[in-house]
């Protein structure tokens, strides 16, 4: 039997294409002889016209499953075959006037390729086996099939997740001072920067690309502005979970997001990442808020989107 592994390339309507690797790892079915064992060996039952117990014990390397079923005239068995087991082969203790494989059955193992970097999409491929003396499936010299070949056909359908849930009122973000305003109101200690963190959850199976948009753009990043018109840079970046990587294979920490998109053009994960807490981290530096602070009593507001895109 074809017991070594086979590659199999698989593609989709895309061209995209992948591998699995198949081998064969059982074989069985219904052997018949066509005479009674019971004249032919003197009253011995199907296994007396073989080694002893080779067929409810399999013969080496091949393992047995613990299952044999039959009469004097066929049995009915299934092996399971080793990884490169080669032959697993018994001898007849008699001249047989007939012997044919009523059916044959078989078992395979497969490896399929990583479903992380396989871009979605149903994969199709197939493994074609030769039947006969000296093929991959051999019964001996003087057993030969009615057909020569036997196809696998192969169907996988690959469906990725990319889903990202932004807690009640998260899409509003309001920037403070390390511990609150406080220290501004009662000491009049002014603030060196203004920021907020906002966690959202995330789930992602394959590759994705951030992006960032802004209702009011200064140079590659967002801003804010109050009712005159003044207007400060808003950096944006991003953390993400354990298991997503950037193209360098580096963990994801505060990485900033640009309008140009450069740095976030790839992330991609080693295991399914199911609803874990990503971090958005929104910050105005210090010496914009100095400015800031020289227009008092202003309000200062920005709309910034960002994407999460599949689409790589």
């Amino acid at each position: 039997m074809p017991s070594e592994w086979r590659n199999v390339t698989v593609t989709n309507e895309q061209g995209d294409s992948a591998q699995l690797d198949v081998r064969i790892s059982g074989i069985g079915g219904r052997a018949d002889h066509g005479g009674d064992v019971q004249v032919i060996t003197g009253g011995g039952g199907y296994n007396e016209l073989w080694n002893t117990g080779r067929w409810h014990n399999a013969p080496t390397p091949c393992i047995p499953t613990g299952g044999l079923n039959g009469t004097s005239y066929y049995v009915v068995w299934f092996w399971l075959v080793p990884e490169n087991a080669g032959a697993c082969a018994t001898q007849a203790q008699f001249d047989l006037p007939e012997l044919h494989f009523r059916y044959l059955s078989f078992g395979y193992e497969l490896r399929p390729p990583n479903p992380l970097s396989t871009p979605a999409g149903i994969y199709r491929g197939s493994q074609t086996y030769t039947i006969g003396p000296g093929l991959d499936f051999d019964f001996g010299d003087r057993v030969l099939p009615v057909g020569n070949t036997v196809t696998l056909n192969f169907v996988l359908d690959v469906d990725h997740i990319l889903k990202v849930e932004v807690p009640p009122g998260g899409n509003r973000v309001q920037l403070e001072p390390q511990g609150g305003w406080q220290g501004w109101l009662q000491n009049g200690r002014k603030p060196t920067r203004l920021f907020r963190d906002q966690t959202v959850n995330l789930w992602a199976s394959s590759q994705f690309k951030m992006t960032l948009e802004c209702g009011a753009p200064m140079g590659n990043t967002c801003s804010v502005r109050n009712a005159a018109g003044h207007q400060v840079p808003l950096d944006v970046a991003v953390t993400l979970p354990p298991g997503l990587s950037d193209a360098g294979g580096r963990l994801v920490n505060r990485l900033p997001l640009r309008l140009d998109g450069s740095g976030t053009e790839l992330f991609q994960p080693s295991r399914y990442i199911d609803r874990k807490p990503s971090t958005l981290h929104f910050e105005v530096q210090a010496d914009s808020v100095a400015q800031m602070l020289e227009q008092p009593g202003s309000t200062y507001n920005g709309d910034v989107t960002v994407v999460w895109d599949s689409a790589i």
